[in-house]
């Protein structure tokens, strides 16, 4: 990721640096309808929305296996339904993993190793985006830092040995996987607490849409870390990829009145079409090499990180977040798998 970037890191935070991102056109991207024939590609919320559209772009460029990961066996059987209407050629499997449960997102990392004999592309998709205080009762954590960050991180974590595994099944060209971010972590304060995940836990603490930019810029800083400190991009690449501000993806179903209805006039103002949005998910992922690792990919390029990311104040928040992530899945020997990729590149 080049580092002259950060000088573009203030802008993008403002309210011009958002409106620019909202109306920059689309990017070309190849439309060879045999270019990913072969090749393997995991998309984790594939049933609907972005993540829908994105397994539908894919699959329209060839790809040969699509394994959508998603939570409802229904829903997911209902969309690949669709998907193997239109695209006869590909195989289309529904795998579940639920966010909400860690052994959930362990079993769907062990079965991607066990059972797929390469992958070349992975877009963590699955996210959720809601204003009610909610607690799960399986982790203790509250729901919005659960989906979004916790079990995202560990998705991830545990995926990069599987991938690196079956790089040479890839013809030797790294597998690229992709976690979706938000343009919002541009311009998100950043959290003072110490710690910095009990917070979420406490409704008058980090309320209403502050959970989810909240939980956004912690996932940002933790995987832009591991790969810039654990992961060569010669093993996989790893990215981060923000859709924009899009419509006609039902990702506000989990808000209030008052703010779908707030959302629903920006969308009609200014969103861009699922379209638009999921084909920077493909750009993340066909699009860039090692110029992307550990970075940012946003309307089609490259882009700076959060400007904290750039600060000692930054560092040290990546500092706290990292030791109370690690700490959080000790059961899960993460802090193992972490110096294993380490000492593997």
């Amino acid at each position: 990721m080049p580092t002259s970037l950060q000088k573009q890191a203030a802008f993008e935070g403002t309210i011009r640096g958002f409106l620019s991102r909202q109306f920059t056109r689309p990017k070309a991207l190849p439309q060879d309808a045999n270019s990913l024939k072969g090749h393997v590609a995991i998309v984790t919320g594939a049933n609907v929305g972005l993540g829908l559209e994105a397994a539908r772009q894919l699959l329209a460029r060839g790809l040969s296996h699509l394994v959508m990961g998603v939570r409802s066996q229904a829903k997911g059987d209902a969309a690949a339904a669709a998907l193997r209407k239109e695209f006869p050629g590909a195989t289309v499997s529904v795998w579940i993993v639920d966010m909400e449960s860690y052994a959930s997102v362990q079993a769907f990392a062990q079965r991607c190793g066990d059972e797929l004999q390469r992958i070349d592309y992975v877009i963590l998709n699955a996210g959720l985006i809601t204003t009610e205080p909610t607690i799960n009762e399986a982790t203790g954590r509250e729901l919005t830092l659960l989906v979004n960050f916790l079990s995202t991180v560990l998705l991830t974590v545990l995926l990069v040995p599987v991938l690196k595994a079956k790089k040479k099944a890839t013809s030797g060209k790294p597998p690229v996987l992709s976690v979706v971010s938000t343009d919002l972590v541009w311009s998100t304060d950043v959290p003072r607490h110490q710690p910095v995940l009990p917070p979420f836990q406490d409704p008058n603490a980090i309320g209403g849409m502050g959970k989810y930019r909240r939980s956004k810029i912690l996932l940002t800083l933790f995987v832009a870390r591991l790969a810039t400190e654990y992961v060569s991009p010669e093993g996989v690449v790893i990215n981060l990829s923000n859709p924009g501000a899009c419509k006609g993806t039902d990702f506000f179903r989990g808000t209030g009145v008052v703010a779908k209805a707030v959302m629903g006039v920006m969308q009609a103002l200014i969103a861009r079409t699922a379209e638009a949005g999921a084909s920077n998910y493909i750009d993340a992922v066909l699009s860039y090499g090692p110029e992307s690792h550990g970075g940012f990919v946003s309307d089609w390029a490259v882009k700076a990180l959060p400007e904290v990311w750039y600060k000692p104040e930054g560092r040290e928040l990546t500092d706290r977040i990292w030791e109370e992530t690690v700490e959080e899945f000790n059961f899960a020997g993460l802090s193992s798998i972490l110096e294993g990729l380490k000492k593997s590149d």
